[in-house]
């Protein structure tokens, strides 16, 4: 419980905080992704005032300038262009075609370059932007709160990526803002210590992707927390829906967690929910899809799990044996048995039964869900562990806090433009992350 308090921070917390924001705006201002060196040593620097920060409070006063200082942090990354992902040029591509009336779903952006398209030209969309885009041959995956954040960037600035980007990173700062309220609120009213709202404002790696790299994580951390808050809180099915709904509408992997709800609701009430979920899910989606568009989508989905690969863990060692077995690359058949494998996990955990381990039993479920899913994917980018930080607040679990600053060795595949893993790194990274979990598993069985 921390004092209250009125008195300034201490020197030792204001210079934690102050080299934390140097090595923020080095990170996002003067720091490329190949330069790997460089991006490691502003890590550990992060890292380090991160840990030391969240041991100096002591007060209800720090607390508030560690929140603070949070906020300013994210506030002054909305400004710097996006150093360590390209993504945004496809978001552009995708609000650029939004404002002139043609759906992003609809088409390759192959098609408007090789003239399959058969319109007036559109402006900005053309050979200099389509020469930025890291997956030009494939379908947006892209759903409708990302699709309006994009709308409304390219509404502002048709025809600059910078403002487009800030106007993203400006909307992100906001969904940033609602989480790290929401995790306060959520901790005071489960009676959890509110300084534990720390560990996921001021986490490095969270700041430095979601707001700094324009990653719509922010967006679905905001809109989960937001169901869990209104289940929670105000035992308002409906509200929580709609919530859940639009954390669906941000990106597409909360549908997993649907399963989790029904013993915590009960058949009745479960069923309602995944109605209303599944009904606000289709009219977010209406204005910007047809039949053939969701093949589209559905198409680019399946190929995104067939065919693209990054940081696994379960994956590559699967992939290891299939080589041995079959001579070449078995992706086609591995990625769909893992996603099997990750609705059988979920079904298991959903029907598992609520015993008392932890405070907040729901989320455990929701962390554990993603934890799951994480493990057998074939894709896993640093950004994505932000939503387990989030989650892990709500519980008593803290690897996930490990994993986003054993993830930043991911960034080691872009040192060159060949984009080769370093799988010594990949192996180092999970197993460090593994062995924590498993000593925190039986650590906090023992606190039961």
């Amino acid at each position: 419980m921390l004092k209250k308090s009125y008195l300034p921070p201490s020197s030792t917390l204001l210079i934690t905080l102050i080299f934390s924001l140097i090595a923020h705006i080095l990170l996002a201002y003067s720091t490329i992704r190949s330069d790997f060196g460089q991006l490691l040593m502003l890590f550990v620097v992060l890292f380090t005032a991160y840990g030391l920060t969240y041991r100096e409070l002591r007060t209800a006063a720090d607390y508030r300038w560690v929140i603070g200082a949070a906020v300013l942090f994210r506030f002054v990354l909305i400004f710097a262009f996006p150093n360590l992902s390209d993504d945004v040029y496809r978001f552009v591509w995708d609000g650029r075609l939004l404002v002139q009336g043609v759906s992003p779903f609809a088409y390759l952006p192959i098609d408007f370059v090789e003239g399959t398209y058969q319109a007036t030209k559109l402006v900005g969309i053309d050979c200099t932007l389509y020469e930025q885009l890291n997956s030009p041959l494939y379908f947006t995956i892209y759903p409708p709160v990302c699709q309006g954040v994009f709308a409304l960037a390219c509404w502002l600035f048709p025809t600059s990526v910078y403002g487009a980007a800030c106007v993203m990173k400006a909307c992100l700062f906001a969904f940033e803002c609602g989480s790290i309220y929401l995790l306060h609120r959520l901790l005071k009213n489960f009676s959890l210590p509110t300084k534990t709202t720390v560990l996921y404002a001021l986490n490095p790696l969270v700041i430095a992707e979601l707001v700094g790299n324009i990653h719509f994580e922010a967006a679905m951390i905001f809109f989960v927390l937001l169901a869990i808050f209104w289940l929670h809180s105000f035992k308002n099915v409906w509200k929580s829906a709609l919530a859940m709904a639009g954390a669906v509408c941000a990106k597409l992997i909360p549908l997993l967690f649907l399963p989790l709800f029904f013993k915590f609701l009960g058949f009745k009430k479960w069923l309602w929910y995944c109605i209303i979920v599944g009904l606000a899910t289709l009219l977010a989606f209406i204005p910007l899809l047809s039949v053939e568009i969701v093949g589209n989508l559905m198409s680019s989905v399946g190929l995104y799990f067939q065919k693209f690969e990054f940081n696994a863990g379960i994956y590559y060692l699967l992939r290891w044996l299939g080589f041995q077995v079959k001579g070449y690359n078995v992706i086609a058949i591995i990625g769909p048995l893992l996603g099997g494998l990750t609705f059988l996990g979920i079904i298991c955990l959903a029907i598992f039964p609520y015993k008392k381990i932890g405070r907040l039993l729901l989320s455990q479920k929701l962390l554990f869900a993603l934890l799951i899913y994480f493990s057998f994917a074939t894709i896993v980018h640093p950004w994505y562990v932000c939503s387990l930080v989030a989650l892990c607040v709500l519980t008593p679990y803290r690897f996930p806090i490990l994993w986003s600053a054993m993830i930043v060795l991911t960034y080691f595949t872009y040192a060159t433009d060949a984009y080769r893993e370093n799988l010594w790194l990949v192996a180092l990274e999970y197993l460090v992350v593994w062995l924590y979990l498993i000593g925190e598993i039986g650590d906090i069985r023992q606190e039961i």
